[in-house]
């Protein structure tokens, strides 16, 4: 220890074998301000530059020596290469400090790491650099390798590093971190910052080469100098062009192959012409600069964005190619009518219709070739002609393979049918067609010997050899990314095992149970010749229409089911792969109970760093033991894992970390006082002999043993031992309240005394008894209860505040006489006991009174040790429950368990603190809350519920213990929460919500979880033993109340940290302070913070956050103006100064320009990602939380980057969420769990086996040098990346990296609760996914992946929201065949013929299967199994459909239906905010129907149009029960999308809220506003914002939604036919004369209208009068009609159901055409009839939430769903919602 951290030498000494560090040239060294190392004065008292390593990296950038001094600048002793660069190339002052402690700490960390530390530790480590130099130049050497040029890093990587390479290596990764520095918005394009370092790298070897200008003749200087000159000259040109295309981009909304994105810009330079065009210094006159709207320019370079449902088709096209095929060939075989497959295909006929599928084949490839075509034309220019050439070729090849596939299958059948069966002719032309085919499928078959091998395939994709581009530029463009993407072969043949067991179940039962029973129906159908249409028929004498409407939901199940196999499989492999890691074997605290003992060297196994040689790590050898330690471990055998005696070291460090975790949770208020003296480990002391185990585990066992010692009365000592040893707890039971007696009354009973001396004769036999085994023999053990029951007594009276003196020595005298008289077996009179010393010498009658009465005198009451020991005595003697709901809350339970678990799970071991990866925090912030103010929490809602209500309601026991834990610390009266006590008040309430102090708090406690793990790895064992006695005694003082007194003993530094520093800190020694910062910051990127200082009340809480976590930084974009309309951005860090006591700005970088170019998070990010350290940054988002005893963990996960995970080390490593919203709601209830599935279950099988994790938001763990140099952690392209984390992982595994999923440590999330949030928040999600349908990045994975992968891929991304989509389609398909076939009659006569209903059973089952959630129902009870068990896993799903989780799920499934195909139609998708407030308060109907009307209600409205219009025309439907059984789950899918906003609304069913929300729904919808109306205050507003998407979308998407909306004219064309005043005619006329009623009903409307405007003000009898007119007539009409044609009156009202849907269909196709019609007096009227239709609505939707508000009970039963979990733990919710605050 002493040489690792000698102190820093003395001013005058120089720094061993270094330069003495000089002042630096600007401010005196102490009064700049430093991050994290005063890298800038390393005579600075600060704990990390004890280490050499820091001194010695420093040292290293100090090696200027005889490089040239750069012109132009005043040259200083003190300045390093750092410096040298900066001055030469022009770099900005902050950029080089900030990259200068970059680079130092990094060094210093990873020279720290050596397993062999160097010869002399005051030099930097070749090694170090060098491989470090590897690392973050790699994506540089591979783009040079990629465009064949050479690499301008002019050292050999063969030969020994030298010295003089040293300084060499150092300057180009100074190079490199100062390029990327400085960057910007050019971080998200890494082959750009690429092209920059090589030309900056080739100015940089003419300098160090000594190159003479040719120009001046003097030596050569860099092309880009000057101050500021990189910024001015490199970043802003480009930063500029990539600005001007954003304008372009209209926001987002122009589409996306009109300008050029991230992606565009950086794939510029995956070409040569980037050298040619751009050159160096950059040509701005180049036409790159050029935007795509203003002429020829670059334009789009590697894709194309295009919206269109054929992406699906053109990125997954091997998918559907196979689901295509199968399908036919399975109609083929099925119809030939054979029983079996294989009976069938044993037919020759049979087998050649099968062959058909080549020429299917042939025009699916023909097709994609055509879309390829179609798509990307536009990338074709003067330099891509190639390209050109190759989509023409391609197309032309394709469909010569259709014609030639067509012609030799047709000339087969026409030989066979000739010959009239297979002659030798006939087979030989089916010869040919084999040999075509043969050719045909050679590049398949090719791909198959290449998947079987896929390290030659990674070989061919890797090497930049021009023949191996030939040879493949036929099947695959040449792309930077995706190249080498295949996995070993191990987990090449998990996956495609998998894949094998989903894809054969998903084919048998497609055959069997979907196909084979449509084909009788089909056949029946087609025979089917006389059909009476009950319309006017355009294909008369064929049903083939039918059929298709018949199979169409068929096909559509047929095509989404893989969806369902893939649920089913994935969820049973994912419970299998948990088993193996060993999850869920402690699932409660009885469990832990039984395992505790082998804790603690679990604890020591896997969270202390092992001794071990350093030869023998990672060896085979080493590898085994550790297997075999496991066992022992998980199963308690063996010695060194049983036991752990209170005197070894291990004991009490497990106790220093046990007892931490145990008061965080006390800190957290989610245990009570009471808890934490059972729960915690106490330390030796009284002269216990044993481990003194938690309370907790001792309750009871005492009794058990004293029962035990009842039973064996006669026993000898051997038995009675023997017994009560087989229980390890009891054992220490017994032993620990024997020693703890003997001291108590030796203490209680002053010394001297002649009590004394007796107390001490006795405890002598009884010691002498028992070590000579003669206990049983000596002593009646039936006495021992008594003495039992009086020692309870005793202790009572001592723990009790007032002592009652006379009591205590009553109680002392009858246990004196119970030990003399009853105790011993054999009889002895006084004088013998006297003789022994057992009874006073002098007899009792004297006046001295009763025995004990003078000699007990008690501890003071300061003495808070020595009652905490009593009441743990009194604790296990008296208990008698089995505490096994100790702690009582749930959270604490879950968290321990959880944490006890992963320790006996397989995980890397922790390396000590120094050794250990270095890592950061960065998280976004924007404008969320920080703090809950003093007005938030009590400001009531209309129920008049305030937040700290609904809080102390809902975490009621914490609030019970807030409280408690106020008291202790000085709260007299409870009111004072309010005032002295009211920060506490805001933060207790604010880390239960979703604020940015709960994520600081949260992620604070890894600086402590390191902190404390530095002071163990060196402490001594006499310093831990010391440790946990000074604990011991500090502790009983902070329970008790006097811990953060100001007199207390810690210095000032821990004591600012407020309640983030606990007792440990007493102990610590001062490096833990240096060693936690060198290791760990948090970053969090409070992008307005600068606008906020002084204005708003968070800038003030950041800052108090700051000043209460000393290793939190906050990063903001300051803007600052200069000139009239000229404003300048910066990035600035910040940190809080101690000394200084305010906030001190660290650095301040500028930026070409405004920092938010593409979407507002991953901007945010970017620009803090300069300030974050380490190796590995962990991304956090703004909801989330953390837990001190999982941060313990995190060097242990940060382990996992050097393990390899099949032929990859991870890059991205994966982290489980634990979602701690559930509670709040039965919403968030359902919500939580379907995340919970999919965060743990989901994640872990697409870690393992199938390799396709990808990142899904956060706290996944990333490795930080390898995705610097690669794009960053996100990508920021407007809209198409609007969910800009999974691109992360879509970059990750495109450029060759590698993402796992590790169970052992978790993070909290939280999640939204209501509702609109949880919608709006689904449709956030469903619109992300649309975009990634259009992207680039998914379109290179579905065609770089292998075919499995590729599978695992689509099936949990897009193909996710496909398949959703395609459930819906299919209630659709399924509905409207089923109108069709009723309103023709064709349904009629089949039900004559033969019966198809069977047929369709399997299909609607399926659908209603995965409409009632099972996606998400499966994999739920499976993990819930898995970890909670069986039982109360099947009880949760039961509960939860009680709670009708199934409404809920097919609502949210409209909802991702609803805008993932409108975002893959129109576009339109937008960052929603969604909150993250609670949910109590009650949402207005308007408010219901502005989110819902469109996507869920109208859709609802128009498929129960199609039920009752089939209820009233089908034949079939007049059996009530096959009615039901057809369409019980579309009524259920119409009720749940109209019902569910009603149902899961607090007071939803409230009648008087009911009648409120109609008149303001009727107020919305009338008020006309202005020009600056918002949506929620005008109808008109929101009408025209809902139509924004129609604005946006191109031609295609236009003529698809008109086509899309001519369905609603079918109702009015089916129904006029069936009305009887068409008397039965079947003409086309009925249908033409039908259109006069809408003719009218419009011109009626006119009219009124008309007359409203002219006469409803001032004339307003006129007004009446029109009106009376117009009913009149109206009325005269319908008589006319009635009495001379075959009218019936029923008819007026069937004829709505066929007019309203055609009002509707025209309103529709009006909004399409709005440009057109924008200026006629038509869109006036269609604006005031989509008023009417929106009332009409409301009325619809409104009627039975009316119904079920007026009918009594209704409410309370929905309370009672909405809050059942709250209910169930007792807490009273309709308190809540009705606001009767009783005792409040």
């Amino acid at each position: 220890m002493s040489l690792r951290q000698r102190p820093p030498p003395s001013r005058a000494s120089s720094v061993g074998g270094a330069p003495p560090p000089p002042s630096a040239p600007t401010a005196p060294p102490e009064e700049e301000p430093y991050n994290i190392i005063p890298v800038h004065n390393l005579l600075h008292d600060h704990p990390s530059l004890r280490y050499p390593e820091v001194r010695a990296a420093a040292a290293a950038l100090r090696t200027v020596g005889d490089l040239r001094k750069p012109p132009f600048v005043v040259w200083h002793d003190g300045m390093d290469l750092l410096d040298w660069l900066g001055a030469f190339f022009g770099f900005q002052r902050d950029n080089v400090r900030n990259q200068r402690e970059h680079l130092v700490l990094h060094l210093a960390n990873a020279q720290m790491r050596l397993e062999h530390p160097p010869d002399n530790i005051d030099s930097l480590e070749p090694n170090v650099l060098r491989s470090f130099r590897r690392k973050l130049l790699k994506n540089y050497t591979s783009w040079c390798s990629y465009l064949g040029h050479k690499s301008n890093v002019w050292i050999s990587d063969r030969r020994e590093p030298s010295s003089s390479h040293h300084r060499r290596e150092l300057l180009y990764i100074s190079l490199y971190l100062l390029i990327w520095g400085e960057a910007a918005n050019l971080r998200f394009v890494p082959e750009c910052i690429s092209y920059i370092f090589h030309h900056m790298a080739l100015d940089l070897n003419r300098i160090l080469e000594d190159f003479i200008d040719e120009n001046t003749g003097r030596p050569v200087i860099p092309s880009i100098s000057g101050e500021d000159a990189f910024l001015n000259r490199v970043v802003t040109p480009i930063y500029n062009v990539i600005s001007a295309e954003v304008v372009n981009s209209r926001n987002g909304t122009a589409p996306h192959s009109n300008w050029r994105n991230y992606d565009d810009i950086n794939e510029f330079f995956w070409s040569r012409r980037c050298f040619k065009r751009l050159k160096w210094p950059i040509d701005v006159g180049s036409n790159f600069f050029v935007t795509m709207a203003h002429g020829k320019g670059v334009g789009k370079t590697g894709y194309v964005e295009q919206r269109s449902f054929w992406n699906l088709f053109r990125s997954f096209d091997r998918l559907w190619v196979m689901l295509i095929l199968f399908f036919q060939a399975a109609v083929i075989v099925a119809w030939h009518g054979n029983s079996t497959p294989w009976g069938a295909l044993g037919i020759r006929d049979v087998q050649v219709r099968v062959l058909s599928v080549l020429i299917t084949w042939a025009a699916l490839r023909f097709l994609k070739s055509l879309l390829d075509a179609g798509t990307q034309y536009s990338r074709v220019s003067r330099d891509t002609m190639l390209l050109g050439v190759r989509m023409i070729l391609k197309c032309v090849v394709a469909a010569g393979w259709a014609i030639v596939f067509g012609v030799l299958y047709g000339r087969t059948w026409s030989q066979r049918n000739q010959d009239g069966r297979w002659s030798a002719t006939a087979n030989g032309r089916l010869v040919t067609l084999l040999e075509a085919a043969f050719v045909f499928i050679i590049p398949e078959l090719l791909a198959l010997a290449l998947f079987i091998l896929p390290w030659i395939r990674n070989l061919l994709e890797e090497t930049n050899f021009r023949i191996f581009f030939v040879l493949t530029w036929w099947f695959q463009t040449r792309s930077f990314v995706g190249r080498g993407l295949r996995e070993g072969l191990v987990d090449n043949i998990k996956y495609t095992l998998f894949w094998v067991v989903v894809l054969a179940s998903k084919f048998a039962f497609s055959y069997f149970l979907q196909i084979k029973p449509m084909v009788a129906p089909t056949k029946a159908l087609l025979k089917l010749k006389i059909v009476d249409f009950n319309w006017h028929e355009f294909f008369s004498n064929t049903n083939r229409f039918a059929v298709g409407l018949l199979w169409l939901p068929v096909f559509l199940i047929y095509l989404m089911d893989l969806q369902i196999w893939y649920s089913i499989i994935s969820s049973l492999v994912g419970a299998m792969v948990g088993l193996f890691s060993h999850l869920g074997e402690i699932r409660n605290i009885q469990q832990l109970r039984l395992r505790f003992q082998f804790f603690a060297s679990a604890m020591q196994f896997n969270l202390m760093p092992e001794e071990q040689l350093l030869n023998a790590r990672g060896t085979l050898k080493s590898k085994f033991h550790d297997a075999i330690n496991r066992l022992k471990l998980r199963y308690g055998l063996g010695r060194p894992f049983k036991k752990i005696e209170s005197n070894q070291v291990e004991a009490h460090r497990f106790a220093l970390l046990w007892n931490e975790v145990i008061e965080t949770f006390r800190e957290e208020d989610i245990i009570s006082d009471c808890e934490v003296e059972l729960l915690e480990l106490s330390p030796n002391s009284w002269n216990i002999r044993v481990i003194r185990w938690p309370c907790f585990l001792l309750c009871n066992e005492l009794l058990l043993a004293l029962s035990q010692a009842k039973e064996l009365v006669d026993a000898p000592d051997k038995w009675l031992v023997r017994k009560i040893c087989k229980h390890e707890y009891r054992r220490c039971a017994v032993i620990e309240s024997y020693d703890s007696i003997k001291y108590l009354l030796l203490e209680i009973v002053k010394e001297g005394t002649e009590e004394h001396s007796i107390i001490t004769n006795l405890f002598q036999e009884i010691d002498h008894a028992i070590q000579i085994e003669k206990f049983t023999q000596t002593y009646k053990t039936t006495a021992l209860p008594q003495i039992h029951s009086k020692l309870i007594t005793l202790l009572e009276l001592i723990i009790k505040p007032k002592k009652d003196m006379n009591r205590v020595v009553n109680v002392l005298q009858a246990l004196f006489e119970v030990f003399i008289r009853d105790l011993p077996k054999a009889k002895r009179t006084i004088e013998q006991l006297r003789e022994d010393g057992l009874v006073p010498l002098r007899p009792n009658s004297t006046s001295t009174g009763l025995l004990f009465e003078n000699a007990v005198e008690f501890p003071g009451v300061e003495n808070k040790s020595f009652y905490r020991q009593v009441r743990r005595l009194h604790t296990i003697l008296s208990s008698r429950d089995s505490m096994n709901n100790v702690p009582k809350n749930l959270e604490a339970r879950r968290r321990i368990a959880f944490f006890s678990n992963s320790l006996f799970m397989n995980m890397p071991h922790a390396p000590q603190v120094e050794k250990m990866m270095a890592f950061s925090v960065l998280t976004p912030y924007y404008n969320e809350e920080v703090i809950y103010s003093k007005e938030q929490l009590r400001s009531e809602n209309e129920d008049g519920v305030s937040v700290l209500f609904y809080l102390q309601k809902i975490y009621d026991d914490e609030w019970k213990n807030f409280m408690e834990r106020m008291r202790r610390e000085g709260t007299g009266d409870d009111s004072e929460i309010w005032t002295t006590k009211l920060r506490d008040l805001r933060l207790w309430a604010s880390y239960r919500g979703q604020t940015l102090s709960r994520t600081v708090r949260g992620m604070m406690y890894y600086y402590k979880a390191l902190k404390m793990l530095a002071f163990l790895d060196s402490a001594s064992e006499m310093d831990i033993r010391a440790g946990s006695h000074e604990l011991a005694s500090l502790g009983s003082m902070r329970v008790d109340g006097a811990m953060d007194a100001p007199g207390s003993s810690r210095s000032p530094s821990s004591r600012s940290l407020s309640r983030m520093s606990s007792g440990v800190n007493v102990l610590f020694k001062g490096h833990e302070y240096g060693t936690a910062m060198m290791k760990y910051v948090y970053v969090v990127s409070c992008q307005i913070y600068g606008a906020q200082k002084g204005k708003d009340q968070r800038a003030e809480e950041i800052l108090y956050l700051m000043k209460n976590n000393e290793a939190l930084r906050v990063a903001y974009v300051d803007e600052v103006h200069t000139g009239r309309d000229q404003v300048e951005y910066y990035s600035v860090l910040v940190k809080y100064d101690t000394q200084l006591e305010k906030e001190v700005e660290i650095y301040r970088i500028r930026l070409p320009g405004p920092l938010k170019l593409g979407e507002g998070k991953p901007e945010n990010q970017n620009h803090a990602i300069i300030f974050t350290r380490g190796d590995a940054v962990q991304t956090i988002d703004m909801n989330q939380d953390n837990y001190f005893e999982e941060a313990l963990k995190m060097r242990n996960l940060l382990e996992e980057f050097k393990t390899y995970y099949g032929i990859r080390k991870p890059t991205i490593l994966g982290v489980r969420e634990h979602i701690f919203t559930g509670s709040v709601s039965s919403l968030a209830w359902f919500m939580s769990a379907q995340e919970t599935s999919f965060v743990t279950l989901g994640q872990r099988v697409l870690a393992n086996p199938l390799k396709v994790r990808m990142h899904y938001g956060h706290p996944d763990v990333f490795d930080r040098f390898w995705f610097l140099t690669r794009g960053g952690i996100s990508k920021a392209s407007r809209v198409i990346n609007i969910s800009e984390d999974i691109f992360a992982g879509f970059n990750c595994t495109l450029r060759g990296g590698n993402v796992t999923h590790h169970e052992y440590i978790q993070v909290g999330k939280g999640r939204d609760v209501g509702l609109n949030q949880i919608s709006m928040f689904e449709a956030k999600v469903a619109s992300g996914n649309g975009e990634q349908v259009a992207s680039r990045d998914v379109y290179r994975l579905g065609h770089r992946l292998d075919f499995f992968r590729m599978l695992s891929f689509f099936y949990t991304t897009v193909g996710f929201f496909l398949n959703t989509m395609m459930v819906v389609l299919t209630v659709y398909a399924f509905l409207w065949g089923r109108l069709y076939l009723a309103l023709s009659g064709i349904e009629a006569a089949m039900m004559q013929n033969s019966n198809n209903n069977k047929a369709l059973g399997a299909i609607l089952n399926q659908q209603f299967l995965i409409q009632m959630g099972l996606f998400t129902a499966l994999p739920m009870i499976v993990e819930n199994s898995l970890e909670h068990g069986f039982l109360p896993a099947i009880w949760d799903f039961l509960t939860m459909q009680l709670q009708l989780s199934s409404v809920f799920y097919t609502f949210s499934m409209g909802t991702r239906t609803h805008f993932f195909g409108r975002t893959i139609l129109h576009g339109g998708a937008k960052y929603r905010a969604t909150g993250r407030g609670f949910v109590v308060e009650h949402k207005s109907f308007a408010e219901n129907y502005r989110l819902y009307a469109r996507s869920h209600f109208v859709k609802a409205i128009e498929l129960g149009v199609i039920l009752t219009v089939y209820a009233s025309y089908s034949t079939i439907a007049r059996d009530t029960f096959v009615y039901i059984a057809m369409t019980i789950s579309s009524w259920f899918l119409v009720v749940s999308w109209i019902m569910a906003p009603f149902v899961f609304n607090p007071s939803g069913f409230d009648w008087l809220k009911a009648v409120y929300d109609w008149d303001d729904f009727l107020n919305w919808i009338w008020y006309r506003g202005g020009v600056f109306t918002k949506a929620d205050e005008s109808w008109e507003t929101w009408w025209y914002e809902e139509q924004d998407h129609l604005r946006m979308t191109g031609l295609w998407g236009k003529l698809l939604e008109i086509i899309l909306d001519l369905r609603y004219f079918f109702f009015q064309y089916g129904i006029v036919y069936q009305l009887g005043i068409a008397g039965e005619s079947t003409s086309i006329a009925v249908y033409l004369l039908s259109w006069i009623y809408m003719v009218v009903a419009i011109g009626i409307y006119v009219i009124i209208a008309y007359a409203r405007d002219k006469y409803a003000a001032k004339k307003h009898i006129y007004y009446r009068l029109v009106q009376l007119l117009v009913i009149v007539l109206v009325i005269l009409v319908i008589v006319v009609l009635l009495q001379f044609t075959s009218l019936k009156f029923l008819d007026v009202f069937t004829s709505l159901m066929a007019f309203i849907p055609t009002g509707w269909g025209l309103i529709s196709i009006a909004q399409v055409l709005r440009p057109f019609l924008r200026s006629t007096v038509v869109w006036e009227i269609v604006v005031a009839l989509a008023r009417l239709y929106d009332i009409l609505f409301g009325v619809i939707v409104m009627a039975p939430v009316a119904l079920l508000s007026w009918l009594p009970g209704s409410q309370a039963m929905q309370t009672r769903i909405l809050f059942n979990e709250a209910f169930s733990r007792g807490l009273q919710i309709s308190r809540i919602l009705t606001g009767k605050k009783s005792n409040h």
